[in-house]
């Protein structure tokens, strides 16, 4: 599966946890980050430690090289369960090697500086277990000290060029934070989707349908993929008078790949 919502949850929440893990979110991940106090560090890792012992989810650890990363890394290396850990503050590729040699499962760098989205390809290219690069949208306009998110059009499509340059899948969109504006969070992931996006990450979950809404495919573009591959031609013109080669063949691909993930789910086209 593509997953298209990924529900972070404080990992000191025991309560918040039970419900993310059985809710609606295509990936859960225990935040021992941003979400929880420094004095509740300690606490948090206890908890995640024991919610993996019994459910797979994701992990977003602490900047590695700080004292909690170093202390997320050594417990995560001794268990099982971890579907693949957020890696955040991704600058040095080498140090994302060693972040990978030490956990052995997928790892998802989150660039949030100018020198991360300047090293971007380098981070997606760090290792074999690299999965999936993002963007750390906040604190990535405080390092540029920018007040409008507009500024962020060059990240976010380098963003993008790096990852499918590395043959990752689309970056995973970063946290809409006016967590009552479902308008905003609409239009902005729409807007992520044109720009080489898909899925986005959620800290509420009432912005999971609104996220899943969005990600699912449009029945003309399925239409549309579903007739392209049906041809067997190298290159034609189809009956909307668009040229269609190898390129086009690809993108109707990945049209349908999404398509067909929600005809499983029951969810139509």
């Amino acid at each position: 599966m593509i997953p298209r919502s990924w529900l972070y949850v404080p990992g000191d929440r025991p309560d918040r946890i039970g419900k993310a893990l059985a809710g609606p979110a295509d990936a859960v991940i225990l935040d021992l980050e941003d979400a929880v106090s420094a004095a509740a560090k300690d606490f948090a890792r206890r908890t995640v430690l024991e919610t993996l012992a019994s459910a797979p989810a994701f992990v977003r650890i602490n900047a590695p090289g700080t004292s909690a990363g170093e202390a997320d890394i050594r417990a995560l290396a001794s268990v099982d369960g971890v579907a693949g850990v957020r890696v955040p503050k991704a600058e040095d590729p080498g140090e994302l090697r060693r972040v990978a040699d030490a956990l052995e499962v997928p790892v998802y760098p989150v660039l949030e500086s100018a020198l991360g989205v300047e090293n971007a390809l380098g981070l997606a290219t760090a290792h074999p277990l690299v999965a999936g690069i993002s963007l750390g949208e906040a604190d990535l306009m405080a390092d540029l000290r920018v007040r409008d998110s507009g500024a962020l059009a060059w990240p976010r499509s380098r963003v993008v060029v790096a990852a499918r340059a590395a043959g990752l899948p689309s970056p995973v969109q970063s946290v809409w934070t006016a967590v009552r504006d479902l308008d905003g969070l609409r239009a902005s992931t729409a807007a992520g989707r044109d720009a080489g996006f898909f899925g986005r990450s959620v800290i509420h979950p009432a912005q999971i349908p609104v996220v899943h809404e969005v990600c699912a495919p449009d029945p003309a573009e399925t239409a549309w993929a579903r007739e392209v591959l049906a041809a067997e031609e190298s290159a034609w013109i189809d009956h909307n008078g668009q040229f269609v080669d190898a390129a086009i063949v690809a993108r109707a691909r990945w049209v349908l790949e999404i398509a067909d993930q929600y005809v499983k789910e029951g969810k139509g086209s």
